[in-house]
């Protein structure tokens, strides 16, 4: 029943020119859900995949289930694996439906660094300076991705 509703979402959902998107952080849940398998891979032109080195033993089963070529496992394995050290940014894989496929860099703008990041030290620094700037934020992000870019000249 489930498996049927997930099917019809995705069709009703492609009738309608839009797209349909599955998002996971586990790769157990793609291999493990028969619904997943069953409708979601099957009905899916583009596929977008992060680094998988730790999925390297398991990969023979992602290649199968994703339907990957030989040459788009190679390139999924090379992701972030000879990245510039001087500049910070991660690569993603994109494939379209088995006629192209990439790896490309991703990266952002300090102030969107500064906005975005989890590192728990450089979240206390924006927050103290936004209290500083009497609680304004966009003011203190854009004042700390600049003393990150001075810093960066000064080294």
């Amino acid at each position: 029943m489930v498996r049927r509703r997930v099917l019809s979402l995705l069709k009703t959902v492609r009738k309608f020119f839009g797209e349909a998107v599955v998002v996971t952080q586990e790769v157990e849940d793609i291999i493990s859900s028969p619904i997943v398998k069953g409708t979601i891979i099957n009905n899916s032109d583009c596929k977008i995949l992060l680094d998988q080195r730790k999925y390297v033993n398991k990969f023979d089963e992602i290649q199968a289930l994703l339907g990957l070529t030989d040459k788009e496992r190679a390139q999924i394995l090379s992701i972030n694996m000879a990245n510039n050290p001087s500049r910070k940014y991660k690569e993603v894989w994109i494939g379209l439906g088995g006629t192209q496929s990439a790896v490309y860099a991703t990266e952002v703008s300090l102030e969107e660094y500064v906005c975005y990041t989890t590192e728990e030290t450089e979240k206390l620094e924006l927050f103290r300076l936004s209290e500083k700037l009497g609680g304004n934020i966009e003011l203190a992000i854009k004042q700390l991705a600049e003393s990150k870019r001075e810093m960066k000249t000064i080294i």
